[in-house]
């Protein structure tokens, strides 16, 4: 299943998502690096190493990236996928938060997909990277405040392919399931490299708790 729209707020203009797509795009193409070695280099450098970060904890590079990590990508289908999940369900939350308080919690639940990849392999010297953590914290979120809306999605049975609408929350629990069914199986296996599955699981849960607290606290002071 492949998600390809959802339902939107109409007349609503949600800049700040449109600024991460570009920001996340603009980076791939135009900041990091072609070649293999210095590819290599560069996600070491601007990648969130857990090693480096636990061993070294007055170093300001292993915390900044922690921000800088969330804007690389290994690959064009890695960017893309990810971009998709961002376009769909971002701009929702961003409605709910206001535009600001929607970067940080971009951010923020950003951080809190890292933390749940480094509890579970803490001296890992891979570095991690991605947009997504922070996008697993969107569909936290919108799982939460969204779980009625109708999401079309792509299926795929041999060889039919169908575009059908079902609830955000059947479409949002099975991704989930999928992240801790595969994060499970590779804990037990003892498998490290590929798919940060724990960042996936930690921004997820992150964001469906964090939400209510973003949210709460532009309506006390009604302004975003």
């Amino acid at each position: 299943m492949i998600p390809i729209a959802d339902e939107n707020k109409r007349g609503f203009i949600p800049f700040i998502n449109y600024l991460l797509l570009f920001a996340n795009m603009a980076i791939y193409f135009v900041v990091q690096p072609a070649g293999e070695a210095q590819a290599v280099a560069f996600y070491n450098r601007f990648g969130l190493i857990p090693r480096q970060l636990l061993l070294n904890p007055l170093e300001l590079q292993g915390y900044a990236s922690l921000f800088t990590s969330m804007f690389l990508h290994g690959s064009l289908l890695h960017l893309l996928g990810n971009m998709l999940y961002l376009w769909i369900f971002g701009d929702n939350i961003e409605h709910t938060l206001g535009h600001i308080r929607y970067l940080f919690f971009y951010l923020t639940v950003g951080i809190g997909a890292a933390v749940g990849q480094i509890i579970i392999d803490p001296y890992s010297e891979i570095p991690m990277i991605g947009a997504s953590g922070a996008i697993s914290g969107i569909l936290g979120a919108y799982l939460l405040k969204y779980p009625m809306n109708r999401v079309s999605i792509l299926f795929f049975f041999f060889f039919i392919i169908r575009v059908i609408r079902v609830p955000a929350i059947i479409v949002l629990s099975m991704w989930f399931l999928f992240q801790v069914y595969n994060g499970y199986f590779h804990l037990n296996t003892g498998l490290t490299g590929g798919v940060a599955w724990f960042a996936h699981i930690g921004g997820f849960i992150s964001g469906f708790v964090l939400i209510k607290f973003f949210e709460t606290r532009r309506k006390k002071r009604n302004y975003f």
